[in-house]
């Protein structure tokens, strides 16, 4: 589709959107849809429930920040339970500063750009509806145009509960243009947007000299007084402040203990009270959320000072750490990668993952087990099933440390790392161990990291480097099997003859002699050894494979090569195993004859077809395990 046709259509949209009629026909309205007069805090959460909610091990997921949130499920959780629900039903958290602490790149950001771009297309669904009087500056709630001494009769006929007075502004109004005829004032519907300045106020702090408090609560209009005689006339005001044009929607307070006092102090009437001083007239009703972030040392500075208390206890903080996930931190990478210039360089599989490994390590804390250590907790952390351990274990080690999270090496770096590999040394292809040097190397030109942590990070290297070996290995050895396929079928055949004639307590056939002969115990245990079957327990595997065997059979199907993953493993473990010399003769003759270069061939295509490499990327590999398997 044309994209000139697409924003015609957005526009069409927009128009059939739009809404505008009296008070009285946004009172038939409610009738129908109540939940249109919901609060700020109300359609912030329900917006967040509406994209989903997935109940896992008693943990609730929003799939609401899914797409650019990764491992913070249960901070997420926390934020929404603790928060965004109670508030939502108008506790008293509501009258609370939300504030996000966390460290640096940790995802604070983010999260508040996601709740304002998620209201800017919530407002435009007919559950996230917003209607205010129209012309007003504020988008004030039409609701406030109902009498004090009315509502409770109002809260019996809707359901409804109003809270808030009617502005200055809108006071004047309904006298001047409706000559108080309150159910003749026009009502319109209002679609939130930052740019527009509707609904979604940001306020950053600057130079406190320069900075006026009109950037919050708007300022007097001095071409005006002239006309209107007086600086109190609500219309020689600018209701422009970010406050104002926040209301009913969401306010975010960037850096804000850096704020200079004298913002703060706005803040006090107006997250208890729901109003704020502006100009020569009286308390100005405001719902909107304020949202702030800041990182925990400013945290610490702020509530240490005394003066502070007023506003600290005004405040609900929420920890936003650092993802302690391998897997979903290798996901931080691709987005941050698919946002940048460097997408089309060629990254080997397994890079990320194993820059992945060695950030997460910088943010683990020791255990007080013995028997974990970083490398398990990692693992563990990350849902590897490890024996001996359970979901239990896994609850019980985040609840050692209150503060996991909150330091170590931020994902910026980690790019920064990997750009920077790739623009000195004009790279078109990356590599782990190209990351892992690169992340060495920049080390000790890292302002934030001490003498004793680069040491420690030095050791994380090191196992991430080890754990790379590893990886490196087994997809040199899925590679080699893949070519010789027809053996690892021929072998895993053979076992499985070896399991039914031990299980059955049979005897095989020799197809040559015709003579009968035991079950190979020496084989069998050769090929359960290599995915760690123990003597005790080789009797259970064996009988789970003919069980398995069995249920196929029932069903129709066969049972083969790719029907048991361990079992699997285990073939092509063992498979390598005695292919051993054969990988290391093909992958370090600097000469290699034509059954060599043949099979060399062979290997490179299979990693290029089957597990994501280039050309260049696995003639690499296969240089580094054959270097790996000669020592």
């Amino acid at each position: 589709m044309d994209i000139l046709k697409k924003i015609q259509d957005h526009r069409e949209h927009e128009e059939e959107l739009k809404w505008e009629g009296t008070f009285a026909e946004y009172l038939d309205l409610l009738k129908e849809r109540p939940y249109l007069a919901q609060s700020a805090h109300s359609r912030v959460y329900n917006m967040i429930k509406s994209a989903g909610v997935v109940e896992e091990h008693d943990h609730k997921r929003y799939k609401f920040f899914d797409e650019d949130i990764y491992g913070l499920d249960e901070a997420m959780e926390k934020l929404v339970e603790e928060y965004f629900h109670p508030a939502a039903r108008r506790l008293d958290v509501r009258k609370r500063i939300l504030l996000l602490m966390g460290p640096v790149s940790g995802g604070k950001s983010t999260l508040v750009n996601m709740l304002k771009r998620g209201m800017e297309k919530y407002t435009h669904t007919d559950e996230g509806a917003v209607f205010a009087i129209k012309g007003c500056p504020m988008h004030e709630d039409p609701l406030h145009l109902v009498p004090n001494h009315l509502r409770k009769d109002f809260q019996e006929d809707y359901g409804i509960r109003i809270e808030g007075s009617l502005s200055p502004l809108n006071t004047m109004r309904v006298e001047t243009e409706y000559g108080g005829r309150i159910e003749d004032v026009l009502v319109e519907r209002v679609f939130f947007s930052e740019d527009k300045r509707t609904g979604i106020g940001t306020f950053s702090p600057s130079d406190p000299k320069s900075q006026d408090i009109a950037d919050l609560t708007g300022s007097i209009d001095f071409s005006t007084i002239a006309q209107y005689g007086s600086e109190s006339d609500p219309r020689a005001y600018r209701f422009d402040g970010e406050l104002n044009k926040a209301n009913r929607g969401i306010m975010e307070f960037q850096e804000m203990l850096k704020c200079d006092e004298k913002f703060l102090w706005h803040l006090l009437s107006l997250t208890q009270e729901g109003n704020f001083k502006a100009g020569r007239f009286a308390l100005i009703s405001a719902d909107e959320l304020i949202i702030a972030h800041t990182n925990e040392a400013e945290y610490r500075s702020f509530i240490a000072n005394k003066k502070n208390e007023a506003l600290h206890s005004r405040m609900i903080v929420m920890p936003v750490p650092y993802n302690l996930k391998v897997s979903q931190e290798e996901r931080i990478y691709e987005k941050m990668i698919r946002e940048s210039d460097i997408r089309d360089v060629h990254i080997a599989p397994h890079t990320l993952r194993v820059a992945a490994m060695f950030t997460i390590l910088t943010r683990l804390k020791d255990s007080k087990k013995a028997s974990v250590d970083v490398l398990k907790k990692m693992r563990l952390y990350d849902g590897e099933i490890l024996e001996g351990f359970s979901d239990v274990d896994v609850e019980e080690l985040k609840k050692e440390h209150s503060d996991e999270g909150m330091s170590g090496i931020d994902p910026r770096y980690v790019i920064n790392r990997i750009s920077s590999t790739i623009i000195k040394k004009e790279l078109t292809s990356i590599n782990a161990l190209d990351v892992l040097r690169s992340l060495k190397d920049g080390l000790g030109s890292h302002a934030s990291i001490s003498s004793e942590d680069k040491d420690r990070y030095l050791d994380f290297i090191s196992l991430a480097r080890k754990e790379y070996d590893e990886i490196a290995k087994k997809e040199v050895q899925k590679a080699f099997v893949y070519s010789y396929e027809e053996s690892a079928v021929t072998l895993m055949d053979n076992y499985l003859d070896n399991v039914e004639a031990y299980c059955n307590k049979a005897k095989l056939r020799d197809p040559l002699t015709g003579e009968e002969l035991n079950p190979d115990e020496r084989l069998m245990r050769s090929i359960e050894e290599q995915i760690g079957v123990s003597e005790n327990a080789k009797k259970a595997f064996r009988e789970e494979i003919l069980i398995r065997i069995s249920a196929y059979a029932r069903k129709g199907k066969k049972f083969d090569y790719q029907s048991h993953e361990r079992l699997r493993e285990a073939i092509q473990k063992k498979l390598f195993a005695d292919l051993k010399d054969v990988v290391k003769i093909t992958t370090s003759t600097k000469t290699p004859d034509e059954q060599q270069l043949k099979k060399i061939n062979e290997v490179v295509a299979t990693l290029i077809d089957e597990h994501g490499y280039n050309s260049s990327s696995a003639n690499e590999l296969l240089k580094y395990v054959g270097s790996l398997l000669n020592r």
